[in-house]
């Protein structure tokens, strides 16, 4: 009888570890060993894009301490897991009822609590020590030379300053591989939340506040990262994204270059260009009331700065593919795309749509 009720022991406790490590491993996989999961081949009925983010594929120091730290958490949590409800079973199974006899009551066992209440404890000091250390790792003060950034939330879309470089964009924030970047967080309405799971963790962005993050990108292999906002902050929270750009110290600083240049001269402009440089000057269209073009009479700034917008892989707040198409989409029903934007325009005919696109497209 012992032989088979050990038997039987052993195969429920091996099937619990099986079960237990086969769901830990299949949460790796799916998280982890995808290989590219960007949504951007999209036909055109699909215009929807974001890069979907995996807290568990680290691509910065920040994100690899804080990866380090869920991995142990987790580690510890299954151990635990195993043990107690192995050592629970064992018990259920040897000391159940056995007719005529019934089963040994015991009453107390000093040495055993203060095993199970050592052993806890232990584990959480544990725990407590790593995250308190993590903590400081990833929320420490960044190096003099780091890059500052100032992010900025508003409803439903992020503004990205560049104060040293003088450089003003929206949706995409553009940082070198392997420097620090320090981000001052602000927010012009309500509160939102600020997370890109591969290279910082979660920050909240809160109106007459600024929070700060750091993080060091360590790879450039994806380039793209994708980031949400974390806050409800009202009808369009869900679709209020951002994309870091992680590149080579070589093209980024191409890229300053590029974005510091302003928009073309409208002599320089011609056909559709031209027209739609035109309707957007037009004030009965009251472009320039909201949105700012450097180099240019437009200084709204309420809407995204437009200057290098062309340039840019999203549009709405990181939910389109910047496509022409995309672009004349939304410029004919902006809150049929994005309901509850602050981007209320009136009713642009087909020529007007086209030009518009052709001139903010040509932004580069």
């Amino acid at each position: 009888m012992k032989s088979a009720v050990s038997a039987r022991w052993w195969i429920v406790f091996i099937l619990l570890t099986i079960v237990t490590v086969g769901a830990v491993g299949a949460l790796l996989w799916v998280t982890v060993g995808q290989p590219d999961r960007t949504l951007e081949a999209c036909p055109p009925a699909c215009p929807y894009t974001f890069a979907i983010p995996s807290t568990l594929a680290p691509a910065s120091d920040e994100a690899g301490r804080i990866n380090f730290l869920f991995t142990l958490i987790l580690a510890l949590a299954a151990i635990v897991f195993v043990v107690v409800e192995g050592l629970l079973v064992f018990t259920v199974f040897k000391f159940r009822n056995r007719p005529p006899e019934s089963a040994l009551q015991i009453h107390g066992d000093t040495r055993l609590e203060i095993a199970w209440t050592a052993a806890p404890a232990v584990v959480l000091f544990v725990i407590m020590g790593f995250t308190l250390q993590t903590m400081s790792q990833v929320r420490g003060p960044a190096p003099a030379d780091a890059l500052k950034v100032k992010a900025i939330g508003h409803q439903f879309w992020w503004e990205f300053r560049y104060p040293n470089e003088a450089i003003v964009t929206a949706g995409e924030l553009v940082v070198p591989v392997n420097r620090t970047v320090e981000v001052a967080l602000e927010s012009v309405d309500v509160e939102h939340g600020f997370w890109a799971p591969e290279l910082f963790g979660k920050v909240d962005a809160i109106p007459g506040y600024t929070t700060r993050l750091r993080f060091t990108p360590t790879s450039v292999g994806r380039r793209e990262y994708g980031g949400q906002c974390t806050q409800y902050c009202g009808t369009q929270h869900a679709q209020m994204r951002f994309s870091v750009i992680v590149l080579p110290p070589a093209e980024y600083d191409a890229w300053v270059a590029k974005q510091q240049q302003p928009a073309a001269a409208p002599e320089a402009l011609s056909g559709n260009v031209k027209a739609g440089y035109d309707a957007f000057f037009n004030p009965q269209n009251a472009c320039t009331a909201c949105h700012q073009i450097d180099g240019t009479a437009a200084a709204g700034q309420i809407g995204p700065n437009l200057t290098h917008v062309g340039g840019r892989a999203h549009l709405a707040g990181g939910i389109l593919a910047n496509t022409p198409e995309n672009l004349a989409r939304w410029l004919r029903d902006p809150q049929g795309v994005k309901p509850g934007n602050k981007m209320v325009i009136r009713q642009l005919d087909e020529q007007t749509i086209a030009d518009l696109a052709a001139y903010l497209t040509s932004l580069k």
